[in-house]
């Protein structure tokens, strides 16, 4: 049996439980959820990322779909909204192959139904403005992690890829964490600065995620994980879960896109300008200097790192699929993940690792934050706290 035989043999046992999936966004941009045009029973591989029979075939089992935003969206918590009800339209759709999922016995039970559990995240606490009620209200509907910030700091937690302003997580931040913990909300730490990340760990009582980063050893972005981290994450019981996206895992993209970045805004346009003379700009660029690929070994060479910093029980995998123009060789899609399991089994990881990889860990950490809920709310009642009020004392109007 061939590795990658023997990779497509396990997932049908352990299948893939992925921490970030962009779909949601992807149809609200390309058809404003217009579900017949973009129908995902059926192959959309000129159009996306992510449909049934990829999943299928990629041997996902499980799959938290990114309920995310722009920060600059007038009124996040109405789009926010908007992008649960396409995830309750999809699984109405579709409920031969999809599954609402709000626990990890709910995981189990879909894997056991031989379908994909779909759970929620929302990436970003601008989604929340500022309002414990509204993450509350959030949990509420499904959202099962709140990831602190996006690209952008927020009031309460700096970003990483935007200046310090709070240091880290203010008064007003560190109470969101207790009230997620609360509330039994997984706390996701990609997307924030590396000081956020501490003062988290700092905070939080439950195991906290890093649903789709990757190790700044191997490839120095502020979106991956400084070993530092790791190894805090693995003390608490977390998972980090690897991401694909080409300019997070190889450090030959990470500099050719800040070379690409530069050579827009020296044609006076901003680096995410999409038009058609900014993108005429860029292909110029591309033209002289291609584009570096990700491979499926690039992702693997982080997955050693992490494990030998963290351990095996402490890891996962989030795609980043439909989140990103950009994927590694043999991770096209979300039918690629065999191609991973079978590069990690020539790298002599075995079964029962790989086990842990995709399912057992992602299903653990969900059931550990579910526990500590379950104890903080005999003891202690929600939380009315407003910003206004804990960040005053920081010296910090919000």
């Amino acid at each position: 049996m061939t590795s990658l035989e023997s990779a497509r043999e396990l997932l049908r046992e352990f299948p893939v439980a992925d921490g970030h999936n962009d779909l949601p966004w992807a149809l609200r941009e390309q058809v404003r959820y217009d579900l017949d045009a973009r129908d995902v029973a059926a192959d959309q591989s000129a159009h996306l990322h992510t449909d049934i029979p990829r999943l299928r075939a990629g041997g996902v089992g499980a799959q938290y779909w990114s309920v995310y935003v722009r920060t600059d969206s007038p009124d996040p918590v109405a789009a926010t909204l908007e992008q649960i009800d396409c995830v309750r339209q999809l699984l109405a759709r579709h409920p031969g192959d999809l599954r609402p999922a709000l626990t990890a016995a709910d995981m189990e039970a879909a894997r056991g139904e031989g379908r994909i559990a779909s759970l929620m995240g929302a990436e970003g606490g601008h989604s929340i403005a500022n309002s414990l009620g509204t993450l509350r209200g959030l949990y509420g509907l499904g959202v099962r992690y709140l990831t602190l910030t996006h690209n952008d700091n927020v009031d309460w937690a700096d970003s990483a890829t935007d200046a310090p302003k709070a240091g880290g997580l203010t008064a007003f931040g560190r109470e969101v964490v207790r009230e997620m913990n609360r509330v039994g909300m997984l706390v996701d730490l990609s997307h924030v600065a590396a000081t956020t990340m501490r003062d988290a760990l700092d905070t939080s009582t439950a195991p906290v995620v890093f649903s789709h980063s990757s190790a700044r050893a191997v490839c120095d972005h502020p979106r991956n994980i400084p070993d530092d981290v790791l190894e805090r994450l693995a003390a608490g019981g977390g998972v980090a879960m690897v991401t694909f996206v080409p300019k997070f895992v190889l450090q030959a993209a990470v500099d050719w896109t800040a070379e690409a970045d530069e050579n827009m805004r020296a044609h006076g346009f901003h680096h995410l300008d999409t038009t058609a003379e900014a993108m005429k700009v860029h292909r110029a660029f591309e033209e002289r200097r291609p584009r570096p690929v990700a491979t499926v070994s690039t992702v693997a060479d982080h997955l050693d790192h992490m494990r030998e910093v963290a351990g095996v029980d402490h890891l996962g995998v989030g795609g980043d699929y439909d989140g990103t123009a950009f994927t590694p060789d043999g991770l096209d899609d979300v039918s690629g993940y065999p191609n991973l399991l079978a590069e990690l089994l020539d790298r002599g990881w075995s079964k029962a690792d790989l086990a842990k990889l995709t399912w057992k860990n992602a299903v653990r950490v969900l059931g550990a934050a579910e526990d500590v809920a379950r104890g903080l709310q005999a003891t202690r009642p929600a939380s009315n706290a407003t910003i206004e009020s804990l960040d005053a004392v920081d010296g910090l109007d919000g």
